[in-house]
């Protein structure tokens, strides 16, 4: 059951950042953003199958129903958890507009979501988040990174950037020019 856990935990941080991502993109009304999210549901959608198939055959080899069973619950309330945050990214794919009093509502946040693209050349290609003291000198914490297909989720200080890197940061507003100076060659 380790294999199913670890598919579990990243359901889990998927999902999470999948919400950021989505009210983002309502935020900002950023095709780009909710884009990342209906990509990302489809992984959802392919852990959440996976752990369903991995835990009836546990069931299978072990008779243990009640441990298959909570595997099988919680990656479907992740799963719909992951369905909202869709939904919620519909809204700015079908161009539909939001009622401005939930627009202001959704602008009173202090915090931000920023996709930004790390460049080769740039201060952070091939440092760790440690050397260049990301949080400290631009405010915005980097929650997940996309390398390739893959995706690295709640990134720590001994993470190093790469050229190439698609980060997701957390932070205020006003970081957004300091986050391009860092990510641009």
């Amino acid at each position: 059951m380790k294999e199913t856990e670890k598919k579990l935990l990243e359901m889990k941080n998927t999902s999470e950042l999948m919400l950021d991502l989505a009210y983002s993109a309502l935020l900002y009304y950023n095709h780009d953003i909710a884009e990342e999210v209906v990509e990302l549901e489809d992984r959802i959608d392919y852990l959440y199958e996976d752990i369903q198939k991995a835990s009836l055959n546990k069931f299978k080899e072990t008779g243990n129903f009640d441990r298959a069973l909570i595997f099988m619950k919680v990656a479907d309330a992740i799963e719909r958890i992951a369905d909202a945050a869709l939904d919620i990214a519909d809204v700015v794919l079908r161009d539909i507009e939001i009622h401005p009093v939930l627009r202001q509502s959704l602008k009173e946040s202090d915090t931000i979501m920023l996709k930004k693209p790390v460049h080769k050349g740039s201060l952070l290609d091939g440092k760790s988040l440690g050397q260049v003291n990301l949080a400290s000198e631009t405010g915005m914490w980097v929650v997940a990174i996309k390398r390739g297909n893959e995706w690295i989720y709640g990134p720590d200080e001994n993470t190093v950037l790469m050229g190439g890197d698609i980060i997701f940061t957390r932070g205020p507003e006003d970081s957004i020019d300091t986050m391009n100076k860092w990510t641009s060659p």
